[in-house]
C-alpha cells in the first residue's frame, strides 16, 4: 500500500507525543490511583468507543458492489507506569467490507504502549504504538482476483487521539488508529476513527 505523506509521518508523531510526556514528567506529578486491571500499572481506566472503519482492500472484478467502510467499535482497559506512559489492552471489531458478492470481516485483540502529554487540567493528547492479533474472514465468489477464507496473525498498530476529562472520573476520547490484519488475499490495513467514553478508577 502506498502511504500518503501524512501517514508516513504518523509514527514520528507518536514518538513526539511520548517525548512531550517526558518533558512534562519533570514537573511534580499528581498522586495516581493504585487500581488497575493491567498488571504492573496504576491509574487504571476502561472505555468503550464507536465510529467508522475503512478497509484498504482490493475490490476484485465481476461487477460486484464494493463498500470499504462500516460501523466499528472497541472496548478496552489500561493503566500507567507513571503519569505519562502506560499500557492498554482492548478488543476491537472493524465491522465488514462488501466485495465480490460477499463480505470481509476483521476483529482482534490489541496491546499498545501509550504516551500522553497534558494540554491543561482537562485535556491531553496521546499516541500509541503496539500490535494487534487479528482474525479475519473473507466471503464471496472466488475467481475474481480475491481469495476467500479465514486468516489470522499479528500486525502493527498505531494511533493518535485527544482526551477531554469533563469530570475527575469521566472523559470523552476522540481517536484515529490503524491496524494491520492478515486476510486470505494478503495483509492490509484497516483504519478506525472513533468517539467514546472513558472511566478512570
Amino acid at each position: 500500500m502506498k502511504l500518503t505523506p501524512s501517514f508516513r509521518t504518523l509514527p514520528c508523531l507518536v514518538a513526539l507525543a511520548c517525548a512531550a510526556g517526558a518533558v512534562h514528567a519533570q514537573n511534580q506529578p499528581a498522586p495516581m490511583s493504585e487500581r488497575s486491571f493491567v498488571p504492573g500499572t496504576q491509574a487504571g481506566y476502561m472505555g468503550i468507543s464507536a465510529g467508522q472503519s475503512k478497509y484498504d482492500l482490493r475490490s476484485g472484478t465481476g461487477g460486484f458492489g464494493f463498500d470499504d467502510s462500516d460501523t466499528a467499535f472497541k472496548i478496552y482497559t489500561g493503566g500507567y507506569f507513571n503519569p505519562y506512559f502506560g499500557l492498554e489492552l482492548g478488543y476491537l471489531n472493524m465491522g465488514k467490507a462488501d466485495r465480490i458478492g460477499g463480505n470481509t470481516k476483521a476483529q482482534g485483540l490489541n496491546l499498545s504502549l501509550i504516551g500522553r502529554a497534558p494540554l491543561g487540567e482537562q485535556f491531553d493528547v496521546f499516541g500509541k504504538l503496539g500490535t494487534t492479533y487479528g482474525r479475519t474472514r473473507t466471503g464471496g465468489y472466488s475467481g475474481f482476483g480475491v481469495n476467500t477464507g479465514k486468516d489470522s496473525g499479528f500486525g502493527l498498530s498505531y494511533g493518535l487521539g485527544v482526551r477531554w476529562a469533563f469530570t475527575p472520573q469521566w472523559a470523552a476520547v476522540l481517536e484515529w488508529e490503524r491496524h494491520r490484519f492478515h486476510f486470505a488475499d494478503g495483509s492490509s490495513d484497516v483504519d478506525m476513527t472513533s468517539l467514546g467514553l472513558q472511566y478512570r478508577f
